[in-house]
């Protein structure tokens, strides 16, 4: 990419009316996963069946999204987005009549792959976007500032995201009807994703990308510190996963199983809260410790998640959850920034993306079948073993880092 430096702020090349677009084009992909989750579940009764179904979705958001990142490095985000965001609108939109129909249950789970290989990949496109732009097009000391910005404020859209999404999904299903959140998602994924694909922005950094088609070769996407981030935030997603579905096992258990999407979304009001706050700490506490610290608040509170024995000691294990994953994220995602090859910026984000998508479903398939083999107890144990996973990894980095900074001081 060419670098035409000035001082003008981020949204001065943005425009105001990039984020908005950008926010809303994340709603499908938030509320895919959820949606289709509660409707099998709503419509068949198994809750196996609906953790297996949206363990499809991710199957193919994992197939699909690294070769959708590369596919964008090479040709740009216009050409891959706009047929891509089109695809995924018309299978959402005919997935509730697969599930309401009666058809048998290969053809759901098919039906659900399909939508996760067509999943739009607009929140880590839209990071890939902002941080080209920041490099290339705003010079001094505003740019390191700049980055910092957008990549608490590209994941606090992410759990904001993340948040409305289920509750979304828990709304429309409780006043409407269970099929009323995918149809919303389709509707979404036609009109946003579109728009976000032909946001001048992204024009912009298309052209830049062919100014300068040097790309960093496959196996440095490989590196150690870059799968270490990968797998953390496969972590991460399998957190995810196991707390949406034992928490939707907790629900119907107490005879709620609409509103698990609502408790979902409490997690996500400290997370999005605490990712926006990011921003603010200083340089000095490093981004390896903040994985650290951050990560123990969240195997802590799955601790108490996994003790609770009612819905008020859930609740508030929920919110002290939400106070761990949300900086974990902007920290995992900020190294990934930081670490990205050169030309291979979309396919590092939509790996990261794709491996948190596909943690998410293959957690949910899982403590799907085990809440329904034992209980919603038993299942609501799996977040805190994904939260050590993920505290184990960030040691894993720490001495990584350390390990790298002492050969480059002998040499």
């Amino acid at each position: 990419m060419t670098s035409i430096t000035d001082d003008r702020s981020l949204i001065s090349h943005t425009g105001w009316g990039y984020f908005p677009v950008a926010f809303v084009a994340r709603l499908p992909f938030a509320m895919m996963v959820v949606g289709v989750l509660t409707l099998v579940a709503s419509a068949t009764g198994s809750v196996a069946l609906a953790g297996l179904t949206s363990a499809a979705v991710g199957v193919g958001v994992v197939i699909a999204g690294p070769f959708i990142g590369d596919l964008v490095d090479r040709r740009g985000q216009r050409r891959v987005l706009v047929p891509v965001g089109l695809a995924n609108g018309i299978l959402l939109a005919l997935f509730p009549l697969v599930v309401l129909t009666g058809m048998p249950e290969p053809l759901i789970l098919a039906s659900g792959a399909l939508i996760g290989l067509t999943a739009p990949q607009a929140a880590a496109l839209s990071r890939t976007r902002l941080v080209a732009i920041t490099r290339h097009r705003i010079g001094g000391e505003r740019r390191e500032r700049t980055l910092s910005r957008v990549m608490s404020y590209e994941s606090a859209a992410d759990e904001t995201a993340f948040v409305i999404g289920p509750v979304l999904v828990g709304l429309l299903a409780a006043f409407l009807a269970p099929w009323a959140p995918i149809a919303v998602a389709a509707a979404l994924s036609f009109a946003f994703v579109t728009a976000f694909a032909l946001h001048p922005t992204a024009g912009m950094v298309d052209r830049d990308a062919e100014a300068a088609p040097t790309r960093a070769p496959v196996r440095d996407v490989l590196s150690g510190p870059v799968l270490v981030l990968v797998a953390a935030t496969f972590g991460v997603g399998l957190f995810f996963g196991s707390t949406l579905t034992s928490l939707t096992a907790f629900a119907q258990s107490t005879g709620n199983g609409e509103a698990a999407g609502l408790l979902y979304g409490l997690m996500g009001i400290g997370s999005a809260v605490l990712a926006l706050t990011v921003m603010l700490l200083p340089t000095r506490f490093a981004l390896r410790w903040r994985w650290l610290a951050f990560g123990a608040v969240l195997v802590a509170a799955s601790a108490a998640y996994a003790l609770a024995g009612d819905l008020a000691a859930v609740i508030v294990a929920l919110c002290i959850m939400g106070l761990g994953v949300g900086p974990t994220l902007v920290t995992l995602f900020s190294l990934a920034g930081e670490r990205s090859p050169v030309g291979r910026s979309a396919t590092i984000m939509t790996l990261l993306a794709s491996a948190l998508t596909l943690a998410q479903a293959i957690a949910a398939g899982v403590t799907g079948a085990l809440a329904e083999a034992t209980s919603a107890q038993t299942a609501m144990a799996l977040p805190l073993a994904a939260a050590v996973l993920v505290l184990a990894l960030g040691v894993v980095n720490a001495r990584g880092e350390r390990r790298t900074a002492a050969i480059v001081a002998a040499r």
